[in-house]
């Protein structure tokens, strides 16, 4: 068995702990360090944008990285990236359904994106609504990274030849 069938045979339970399950865990850590620099990056472009941003900043670097192999000619890698960009819309799901409780830990500050984003847009009641269906969003993009992610195994194509310095 291949190292990259290794990972995609561990990768089908982590994603249904993802989907059916999740919590706080190890990835989150550097998630959040995205989110918080999505607010820098983006609040740039004004208040909303900026408040906009944490939840941008954490869905810009998969997608980036997940562009960058493709680019490179390794879809495999594309797709495991794809499983990343599925965690941060769950991650987004949980606090967006926290935004009208504001029950969780809130890093630099005492604004809830969520709550503030959705409170100017008239949506606050429909919070756990909305995020069930990013949940539900979040979700598909895992199922059909992981799907991806089997055919580009299947076909080989994530399979690179290095050069060792002779021409053809």
């Amino acid at each position: 068995m291949t190292a990259r069938a290794f990972l995609l045979l561990a990768l089908i339970p982590y994603a249904a702990w993802l989907i059916f399950a999740y919590d706080y865990h190890f990835l989150d850590g550097a998630n959040l360090l995205f989110h918080e620099a999505g607010h820098v990056f983006f609040g740039l472009f004004g208040q909303t944008i900026g408040m906009l941003g944490g939840t941008l900043g954490q869905l810009v670097f998969p997608v980036a990285a997940g562009i960058q192999f493709l680019a490179s000619g390794r879809p495999f890698d594309a797709c495991v990236c794809g499983v990343w960009l599925g965690e941060n819309v769950l991650n987004v799901a949980r606090y967006m359904a926290d935004a009208q409780a504001m029950a969780l830990p809130l890093v630099g500050g005492e604004i809830h994106d969520w709550n503030w984003l959705l409170s100017r847009i008239g949506l606050l009641s429909h919070c756990e609504g909305l995020a069930a269906l990013t949940h539900l969003l979040g979700s598909a993009v895992i199922v059909a990274s992981l799907y991806g992610a089997f055919i580009a195994l299947r076909r080989g194509d994530s399979v690179q030849t290095v050069s060792s310095g002779s021409s053809a």
